[in-house]
Parts: structure tokens; sequence; C-alpha cells
């Protein structure tokens, strides 16, 4: 698609001016984005898509306890196992363009090596998961998830908290750039992650308290 583009601008007799165009908006882009970093702020949950700052309301009780429930098993699982590390609501992912904060992140132990106690800008992790709302919705499921996929990101969850179903998006490949269609996994089922070893939990663990806490001994035994 990216090279069908090129070759339709280059038919263009204007084509160098459209190239020149071009540059001068990513250029006054890159300087929004870096005045995004000056303002930004730890008690603020926001993000800078396509050259726009996105600011996010308080989450819904349902959000927020879905996102708990997730996050307590990914990162007990993967610090009693030295697999990597998982982050929660505020870590800030900076991509090629965008820069996001998705509702749980997590990064194999290799890469997260390289991190220091001072960073603030994460790069590409390896599994990233969104929960739903009505206003993110869109963009998580287009603009969020071919970002995702086009860097690498090697499995991508969208939990809708309302349907109590989760969707796995999966790069089959390193070298993909696409994810395939989603898995769809409701609230009897069982899903088993392909980029955290031995992650296997019941769907409805991610949404209820009683049915998290037997998931999690499951885990720490296994």
């Amino acid at each position: 698609m990216n090279q069908e583009l090129v070759e339709r601008i280059m038919r263009q007799t204007t084509a160098p001016l459209l190239v020149e165009q071009l540059k001068e908006r990513i250029a006054e882009e890159h300087a929004r984005r870096l005045s995004f970093y000056e303002w930004i702020d730890e008690q603020t949950k926001a993000e800078f898509i396509n050259g726009e700052v996105v600011i996010h309301s308080p989450a819904k009780m349902r959000h927020l306890k879905v996102t708990k429930l997730l996050s307590r098993l990914i990162s007990l699982y993967c610090d009693t196992k030295n697999l990597g590390e998982t982050f929660c609501e505020k870590a800030m992912i900076s991509l090629t363009r965008n820069d996001y904060e998705p509702d749980i992140v997590f990064f194999k132990a290799e890469k997260a090596a390289a991190f220091d106690e001072d960073q603030v800008l994460f790069p590409a992790p390896d599994f990233v998961v969104e929960v739903l709302s009505k206003k993110t919705q869109k963009v998580d499921r287009t603009t969020k998830k071919e970002d995702y996929a086009a860097h690498g990101i090697a499995e991508y969850w969208i939990i809708d908290p309302e349907k109590e179903r989760i969707e796995q998006y999966l790069l089959l490949q390193p070298t993909d750039k696409t994810y395939f269609e989603p898995y769809l996994y409701l609230r009897d089922e069982d899903i088993t992650s392909r980029v955290i070893p031995g992650f296997t939990i019941p769907i409805k663990a991610v949404f209820d308290e009683q049915a998290n806490m037997e998931a999690l001994q499951v885990l720490m035994k296994g």
C-alpha cells in the first residue's frame, strides 16, 4: 500500500512540491510533539496521535476493575518467573509518529534490561492490552491496531468490559506488519498468550474477583 501511494505521488508533476509540503507538515507536527512532552505530567492521561493531543476522561469503575485484575495476573506471573516487566496505565509508549499510554504493556526481559530508572518514553512493547470505552474504541481498533502491528508488537488484546470478551490479535511472523483476523474469546473460555510463555487464564478471571484469585493460584503453581 505504501508503494502504491509513492507511485501515485510520482505520477504528479508537482511531486517535488508535495514532498516539500509534507516535510514542512512533519516538522510542524514534531514541534507540537516536543511541546506535548513538556506539557504532559504524571497526573494527566493523554496521548499524542497523528499530530493531535488526545486527553482522556476518567475511567469508569468497570474499566478500572478489568485493568486491575488482568495486570495483577500478568505482573505477578511474569515477576515470579523473571519473564520481563509489566506496566499499567501510565507507561508512555513512543512510536515513530505517535505516543500512547496503553492500559497494560509487557516487555520481555531482554528488552526491559535496557531501561533505566528515570526513563519516561518507552519503545514498542512485546504485548499490549487496551480496555475499550465508547470514546476510545474506534482508535483502539483502527489507528492503534495498525500502529502496533507496524511496529512489531507481537500480541495485542482488546478487552470489551461490557460484553466480557477479549479479541486477541497476533503477528504470526516477526516480519508481519498487519495483524491477522482476531481470535475472539468469550467469558466461559480460556485464552493463552503467544508472547508470555505458559500464560493461560480463564476469560472470567479478567472480570470476576473470585475467578481472578483462583486463576492466580493456578498460575503460581505452574
